[in-house]
């Protein structure tokens, strides 16, 4: 199978994590990384046009590598994140030899989807065009500026905050910056892991901030949008791209074609510890179903299982080969936790799953990428989150109830503000 997931992990490394490197590690790995900026913008001064103007938005998302190049340090930036895969003290010795021993299997399957992932080409197109929507119903905030942190690729995290100081913001001249998570579906492996590093970051460059003091002078005000599930233009882009791929069935045929909505699994240990993600994507699944009127069979099914532990099923390949014995052929896979197109839909469902199906009833509806509809949702959800003037939501402010991660606890407490820090519990 296709390298879907970080968990593919030899049982035998299950050992066993250091910290990342002191400030000279740091500054290396920035100047490393210049070739790897997000989009440039111009410099901004503070009080260029609105009157809660400038803006900086910033889309946080896993990230891919761009070329075949990149693989292997994907892959041990995303070996070392202990919130993804918790390898215990020997991490930082552990994630790179896994990287190592996995690189060129990958580097294959990207290669084989056009020598890398698209996943920034469309993340720095979709808030490029999110910012111009956005200057214009909401200009009291703009100029609207257009960021990408990913979290194991180029722009990374700690890049893009560089980049924010290049363009005026924050290090002793304040504005103000949106977190904006492209994982519709909260889990404390996704949105949660970016939140971690842009806090870290925050604190490593702008100064540490102890929970219920103000910030430093001049420090960049953070807020973050942490999930939006259910919102009416995310389901519309869904529902019209599954529409166009049910016309082309015979029409006779097109009611009793059964959707199957793919998701990411997660491992069951994440799932009983709390994590809200299953509801949260089955929330989107139900919500898409009543746009569609219920017209046709569904199911939800979870992709990129691998490893030997329990994970949260049923299984997509194994649903859509027990559907074709069955002699349900007519079947459209929908990505339902994913803004874009990268290695889980081109590869593992449109290389895998379809070709091993090998049959002509079994497609895939196409990623939400470029669509204006989509697009228009992200400048709705950008506005209302401005307006509002929220930090976060109040979802964000409780912890999952097995969680005992004191990183998680103190990201919270940063990003709900003084004046909910005391809700998080």
């Amino acid at each position: 199978m296709a390298f879907r997931s970080p968990f593919a992990i030899p049982r035998q490394l299950l050992v066993g994590t250091t910290s990342l490197g002191g400030r000279s590690a740091i500054s290396s790995r920035l100047r490393c990384n210049q070739r790897g900026l997000a989009t440039v913008v111009p410099p901004v001064t503070q009080d260029a046009t609105g009157s809660k103007g400038p803006t900086a938005m910033v889309f946080m998302n896993m990230g891919g590598p761009s070329t075949t190049d990149e693989v292997e340090d994907f892959l041990s930036r995303l070996f070392a994140d202990g919130d993804l895969i918790p390898l215990g003290r020997l991490q930082s010795y552990i994630g790179p030899l896994i990287a190592r021993r996995r690189t060129s299997k990958i580097q294959k399957q990207y290669a084989d989807i056009g020598g890398g992932s698209p996943i920034r080409k469309w993340s720095e197109y979709q808030c490029a065009e999110m910012c111009k929507l956005l200057d214009k119903i909401s200009p009291e905030t703009a100029p609207h500026k257009p960021y990408v942190a990913f979290r194991y690729a180029a722009p990374l995290t700690e890049t893009m905050y560089e980049q924010l100081f290049a363009d005026g913001f924050g290090n002793g001249k304040g504005g103000r910056a949106v977190a904006f998570t492209q994982y519709p579906q909260y889990s404390c492996s996704t949105t949660g892991s970016s939140l971690n590093e842009l806090w870290k970051w925050r604190n490593r460059l702008e100064g540490k901030r102890a929970n219920g003091e103000s910030e430093p002078a001049g420090a960049i005000q953070w807020s973050v949008i942490d999930r939006w599930p259910s919102h009416s233009g995310l389901v519309e882009a869904f529902a019209q791209n599954i529409e166009a791929q049910l016309k082309t069935y015979p029409e006779e045929k097109r009611d009793q074609v059964v959707l199957l909505f793919s998701a990411h699994s997660l491992p069951m240990s994440v799932v009983n510890r709390g994590d809200p993600y299953p509801a949260e994507v089955a929330a989107t699944v139900h919500a898409v179903m009543q746009r569609l009127k219920f017209k046709n069979p569904y199911r939800l099914c979870w992709q990129s299982q691998v490893g030997p532990s329990a994970w949260l099923g049923a299984q997509t390949s194994d649903t859509v080969q027990e559907y074709v014995k069955r002699g349900q052929t007519d079947l459209i896979l929908v990505p339902i936790a994913f803004t874009s197109d990268h290695i889980e839909t081109l590869y593992e469902l449109d290389q895998e799953v379809i070709h091993e199906a090998n049959n002509p009833g079994v497609k895939r509806a196409e990623s939400l990428n470029g669509s204006p509809v989509f697009i228009q949702a992200l400048a709705d959800i950008a506005r209302d989150h401005l307006q509002k003037g929220e930090l976060c939501s109040r979802q964000m402010t409780l912890r999952c109830q097995g969680c005992t991660s004191e990183r998680c606890l103190g990201q919270k407490k940063f990003f709900a503000g003084q004046e909910h820090a005391s809700m998080v519990v």
